[in-house]
């Protein structure tokens, strides 16, 4: 059994956005996403796949469609397959979203 601790699976870089893979299959695939204030994820889409963001710390604007909403800690949000997306984090403390992906049809990264 791989049991992972996602308190402490966040890698912060004053660079950019960084994503540290917790479990990938064909199937699933699940990200902690560690962003310092101001940074972000450029909007994107994924075809054919949903995507789940969860703030485990810190505060999140997700974009999803045409909507933006700020996301406290422990609170979830879906980005359904074929829409635009993209999480930012405002500030000022860091932000740690855990990130599930699936069916997985996604470019390396």
């Amino acid at each position: 059994m791989d049991i992972k601790d996602i308190r402490n699976a966040a890698e912060f870089s004053s660079e950019k956005m960084k994503k540290i893979n917790l479990f990938q299959t064909e199937l699933v695939l699940c990200d902690v996403y560690a962003l310092e204030p101001g940074q972000g994820q450029k909007p994107h889409t994924h075809h054919d796949s949903d995507k789940i963001y969860m703030v485990i710390s810190g505060k999140a604007t997700v974009k999803i469609g045409g909507e933006e909403q700020t996301l406290g800690e422990n609170q979830i949000v879906i980005a359904p397959s074929g829409q635009e997306h993209g999480i930012s984090n405002p500030g000022p403390e860091r932000l740690s979203v855990l990130v599930f992906m699936a069916p997985v049809h996604i470019h390396k990264h």
